[in-house]
């Protein structure tokens, strides 16, 4: 029996839907509750960095416990969470059931992964970890208008109230469908999987993949984050058309998803990051290029960044299989680390792109630095690579 794709899709999925899913409640939920802005965004904050160091907690208990009795416990937790959330009487009270929706969403993040992992050799891997990417890509961009559509309707809290309906799809789903895939030779006691951890935090090949892998992906979080500012603000573009821009950047990542299930099979996996990123990197400096000679409009913005994501889409796959194979007995913990990473290069460019008075100069800057720093990661894991990590 093997783990179905489309569920392990879906179980993904949804932790990444219920990142930006209620910002479009924000306002409405403000005013029901009582609360400020402020707090009201720290519901967004929280959620982010539940994601970030839960990443690192599933890891190894996977890799110590079992893939299947893990993800359960945090697929249970998603759905009594978001069932929380939806009967809240404070903003208080929300803040930490989103803590603990995300602590329970991030299990799909890291034992989807593995569990693919598991079950394929790498260049298979890789194939159906972008099918995965290709789906997943779909989530923070169709977040918004779900919300949307929900809050508008049926009140804020019927999203909260959904979010716990899919949790509960997905344990019966889960329940029924996965097998283990954890191999029962790869137990280990505590303290030896302590030790396969932290090699994985001194393994320079490892890193190279992580930190690379980050700054090919969620590098773009500082240009998502600063599109309002550089749309409404420097172009003087409707609010109305805001959402659009990054709906276009993702859509450019899910193109290189799908072109990432076409080359994987053709070309080097090891090299493909490299290549993909480089291009993304080429992108960037496009982009400042542009912003520096005072050519700022929409076409002269988007088509980087859409070639940007474009790129993004094809290295995400083939940078993770990369990490996750670098130790084979510890593919959990990998998971979780290479998750961590990437939601914390994420958070990194968020908050740098704040630090500006020029967004769309600040975005650009960002970009070709975490290309840049990408791309020497990239070199640095192809050097320092195991022999027994794939490379074909």
């Amino acid at each position: 029996m093997t783990a179905p794709l489309w569920l392990l899709t879906l179980i993904t999925f949804s932790g990444t839907l219920a990142m930006h899913i209620f910002v479009p409640a924000l306002p409405e939920a403000a005013q029901d509750l009582g609360a400020s802005m402020g707090a009201m965004q720290l519901t967004m904050s929280v959620y982010i960095l539940g994601l970030a160091f839960g990443q690192l907690a599933y890891g190894p208990l996977s890799d110590r416990f079992g893939r299947r009795p893990v993800l359960m416990a945090g697929l249970a937790l998603y759905a009594a969470a978001g069932l929380g959330a939806a009967l809240v009487p404070d903003v208080h009270s929300l803040v930490i059931a989103r803590l603990l929706q995300a602590l329970g969403g991030c299990a799909g993040l890291v034992i989807g992964r593995t569990i693919v992992r598991d079950t394929a050799l790498p260049q298979e891997a890789a194939r159906r970890l972008a099918i995965m990417n290709l789906m997943v890509a779909v989530g923070p961009g169709a977040a918004p208008l779900i919300g949307s559509a929900l809050a508008a309707s049926l009140g804020w809290r019927s999203i909260f109230f959904a979010l716990a309906a899919l949790g509960m799809i997905n344990l019966l789903f889960s329940w029924r469908l996965l097998p283990e895939s954890k191999a029962a030779t790869a137990t280990s006691a505590a303290g030896g999987l302590a030790r396969n951890y932290g090699r994985l935090l001194v393994s320079p090949a490892f890193l190279g993949y992580a930190v690379g892998g980050g700054c090919a992906t969620t590098s773009m979080y500082a240009f998502i984050s600063a599109s309002p500012f550089i749309f409404v603000h420097q172009l003087h573009r409707p609010d109305y058309e805001v959402g659009i821009y990054p709906a276009i950047v993702l859509g450019g990542v899910w193109l290189g998803s799908v072109a990432a299930t076409r080359l994987i099979p053709r070309l080097p996996i090891d090299r493909l990051a490299v290549w993909a990123n480089l291009l993304s990197v080429l992108a960037s400096f496009a982009l400042l290029a542009g912003v520096l000679a005072g050519h700022l409009s929409v076409p002269t913005i988007m088509i980087p960044m859409f070639v940007f994501g474009f790129g993004a889409g094809i290295a995400s796959p083939a940078a993770l299989t990369q990490a996750i194979s670098v130790n084979p007995r510890v593919i959990g913990s990998a998971s979780g680390l290479y998750g961590f990473s990437q939601m914390g290069v994420g958070a990194v460019c968020t908050a740098l792109v704040g630090t500006g008075h020029d967004p769309a100069l600040t975005a650009a800057a960002i970009l070709v630095g975490a290309g840049v720093i990408g791309q020497a990661a990239f070199w640095l894991a192809l050097r320092r690579r195991p022999p027994s990590a794939p490379g074909v």
